[in-house]
């Protein structure tokens, strides 16, 4: 409806019915703001006496992104940076060169190396010159993709969508093979999380709802056991999941503060504190103990957790604090080692943090009160040019900070690449901007920028084994990305199997062809 032959009032429905693309789907003062907005947008400044002031006026235009000077002194002297160079294979130097192959071939066939094969190290120092740059459409759905995480070990990816629609895919060796698609219950919004059990024999996922679901892997779609965590009225939803080592429990965090941890074996909730002022919006498991816990928050601190010193539920607290973020946290990825982790932020960085090393009460406060200062709304407004010159939290204890990707629209998230075929020395995040970005963690720098969707990327996984990323995006597609060099062909990805070639031929006329981008 155009405003030549329309008027503000006549549009509040129509706009009403379209404001619904928030992270928790919210339908109360947020709703009420976009209406303003979208009608500021259609009629003008008409409607309101002075210009809207900076970041209150929604903007389809890409994020300007400020060109960031790491500052590496805290990290050059770490134990992150020396153990990642070695699990690295750079030894005691990074080698700019590069490494040339053949030479290390050639020492390899002289008897070089014991067992005449390449060392793990070698492996990796060879890998990290062939990161991924090219990208292949994997699959393309009819809603936004919000996860697509592979298992631990690599033999299955799965993802979920808002389509309600939760699709789970076997590796095979890099002939993907879609085994199961099932339709996910009480979504109200979309599907928020997933996550595979140790022994990959089951999946949970997450929903706007006070139950989570508990599905079989490749079994019987229609088989789905609803996890009952509170009886309210009130809207709930779990926004981070997670399993322990051994399969029996379940972690997770929730938009009322809580943190809950649920027994399988039991089949109850055992557990749930109070953890957070505001949204707990991820959750993680910090090695295999599965004894340390951390938790994130809209409140912008890092809490971590030590499951020994529980006693009572409310009475519970954390054994140290992490602060230094001025925004709140969306996602964190422990490095698996109970020592290092990393959380992304609505304040448009990365941090990497050391658990020896927690920061004071006035760090804390001095947070708090950046987070009430806050005054832009990630989820439909771009960012304020007042978050890239903000200062310094006094008392921030992170060993490092990596800039450069745009944190919008939704809970976006960073991860730690993968140990056997990189040494974890990549940090890499989807983007608001729909770019992938892969940062060095050994210099803070950006190794590889790509941009291929075109809209935000929320969710990234690398491959444990393989030397590949798959993305998942609000663009309806999940990106498979591989290395080429510049002068090669795009590779013709092979088109996902279905569970059988006769219904793989029957939807051949519907299925979208794969594009290599």
């Amino acid at each position: 409806m155009g405003a030549f032959n329309s008027s503000p009032a006549m549009d509040v429905r129509e706009i009403l019915l379209s404001t619904s693309d928030s992270e928790d789907g919210s339908d109360s003062e947020t709703n009420y703001a976009l209406i303003f907005q979208r009608l500021i947008r259609r009629y003008g400044s008409s409607l309101t006496p002075n210009p809207p002031g900076e970041g209150f006026v929604m903007s389809q235009r890409r994020p300007r992104i400020k060109k960031f000077k790491p500052n590496t002194a805290k990290l050059d002297a770490s134990e992150f940076y020396y153990m990642t160079k070695m699990d690295a294979g750079l030894g005691t130097c990074i080698d700019k060169s590069g490494v040339n192959v053949a030479t290390l071939l050639k020492e390899r066939e002289c008897g070089k190396f014991r067992n005449e094969t390449f060392s793990n190290y070698k492996r990796c120092r060879i890998a990290n010159n062939y990161i991924p740059n090219k990208m292949g459409i994997f699959d393309h759905y009819d809603g936004k993709v919000f996860c697509g995480t592979f298992s631990e070990d690599g033999e299955y990816f799965i993802t979920a969508s808002q389509e309600h629609v939760i699709r789970v895919y076997k590796t095979n060796n890099g002939d993907y093979e879609l085994i199961q698609r099932l339709n996910a219950r009480d979504v109200g919004w979309s599907v928020i999380d997933v996550a595979f059990s140790p022994n990959n024999e089951n999946f949970i996922y997450s929903t706007w709802s006070t139950s989570i679901h508990l599905c079989s892997v490749g079994g019987n779609p229609k088989k789905q056991e609803p996890l009952k965590l509170v009886n309210t009225a009130r809207r709930f939803c779990v926004f981070s999941l997670a399993y322990s080592s051994d399969g029996q429990e379940i972690l997770g965090g929730a938009n009322d503060g809580v943190m809950f941890i649920y027994n399988l074996e039991r089949n109850r909730r055992t557990l749930k504190i109070s953890a957070h002022d505001f949204d707990v919006n991820t959750v993680k498991f910090a090695d295999h103990s599965s004894h340390i816990i951390y938790s994130g928050s809209d409140d912008g601190l890092i809490k971590v957790w030590d499951r020994r010193t529980f006693g009572e539920e409310v009475t519970s607290k954390p054994v140290g604090v992490f602060a230094g973020h001025q925004d709140g946290i969306t996602y964190i990825d422990a490095k698996g080692d109970g020592r290092y982790l990393i959380s992304n932020s609505k304040d448009q960085s990365i941090k990497l943090w050391d658990v020896r090393m927690f920061s004071t009460e006035e760090a804390m406060a001095e947070t708090r009160r950046s987070i009430h200062e806050q005054t832009w709304d990630y989820r439909w407004q771009t960012v304020p040019k007042r978050l890239s010159s903000l200062p310094t939290i006094t008392g921030d204890t992170s060993v490092m900070t990596y800039k450069g990707h745009v944190t919008t629209r939704t809970l976006i998230r960073a991860r730690f690449s993968p140990l056997r075929n990189t040494g974890q020395r990549y940090i890499y995040t989807g983007c608001g901007s729909g770019r992938l970005i892969i940062y060095d963690a050994l210099t803070g720098k950006i190794a590889r920028e790509e941009r291929k969707h075109s809209y935000c990327v929320r969710d990234v996984s690398w491959h444990p084994h393989y030397n590949e990323i798959f993305t998942s995006s609000w663009d309806g597609t999940v990106g498979r990305w591989y290395y080429a060099s510049k002068d090669e062909k795009p590779i013709e990805l092979c088109p996902v199997l279905r569970r059988s070639s006769r219904i793989a031929s029957r939807n051949n006329n519907s299925t979208r062809p794969i594009v290599v981008l």
